[in-house]
């Protein structure tokens, strides 16, 4: 069956050029480029309600949301290419404490805990702290979300890599960029991979960035599993290999 609609699902993950990505949608679906944020918790996932979303705005092309979770949404008549970018984990933990640190009055643990401690104090209570993600395997929590099962969870993570329609690198924005526009342009001929960087915090390093050496190899043994899904990404475009089997068929 034919997809009656096609739209392009970004799965905007924190400090992964997703405020850069997300420039590019704008300015070539003025209008029609959409954002919103789920509740967050459970193990389900929210596909069905992502997909109530898309109900709710027949018009728009481009949607995004940092709270996408779990496995993608899929419905016939509706292709979804879904897309989101990858990132070295350790500039991605600096870059979000950088970011944290410029958050005036927000009173999120990461905000809060940026703006009084140096890196290495931030670092160490984000891993000491149970159920936070933000310094442990990111990526791979929450691409292993979107594959439930008994297997770890970094190779689920590694496996989701060939249900999602579009894998970037924030390594290689631009590259990325004209990639993803060959992907779409079957259903979007005028789609232009105009460089967009917003939102970044590489240009306001903090002084007190530093770690010792203890902390580093605590830090990279903590994202070990980041390391290896970044390597696996790597090697797939190395090879040639299409951005992922997943997204041009769903729906069609």
């Amino acid at each position: 069956m034919a997809a009656d609609r096609t739209i392009i699902l970004h799965v905007h993950l924190f400090k992964n050029a997703g405020t850069s990505f997300d420039a590019v949608l704008k300015r070539n679906f003025p209008g029609r480029w959409v954002t919103h944020e789920f509740p967050r918790g459970g193990t389900q996932g929210n596909a069905g309600l992502i997909l109530d979303w898309v109900d709710r705005a027949p018009a728009a092309v481009a949607f995004s949301s940092h709270t996408a979770w779990g496995p993608l949404p899929q419905r016939a008549g509706l292709r979804v290419i879904s897309a989101l970018f990858l990132r070295d984990p350790l500039s991605r933990i600096r870059s979000a404490y950088r970011f944290e640190r410029t958050q005036a009055g927000a009173t999120t643990l990461g905000a809060q805990l940026a703006q009084t401690a140096d890196f290495e104090t931030y670092v160490r209570r984000r891993l000491d702290t149970p159920g936070d993600r933000q310094c442990r395997d990111f990526q791979v929590e929450r691409l292993g979300r979107m594959l439930p099962g008994p297997e770890p969870e970094v190779d689920r993570a590694i496996r989701a890599l060939d249900l999602i329609s579009f894998v970037g690198l924030v390594s290689d924005f631009d590259g990325s960029m004209r990639r993803f526009a060959r992907l779409v342009q079957p259903w979007f001929a005028d789609f232009a991979p105009a460089t967009a960087h917003r939102n970044r915090s590489e240009e306001a390093g903090a002084s007190d960035e530093t770690l010792s050496e203890e902390a580093q190899a605590l830090l990279e043994r903590a994202n070990a599993g980041d390391r290896a899904l970044l390597a696996a990404a790597v090697a797939r475009f190395a090879a040639g290999a299409p951005a992922g089997a997943g997204a041009a068929d769903q729906g069609a």
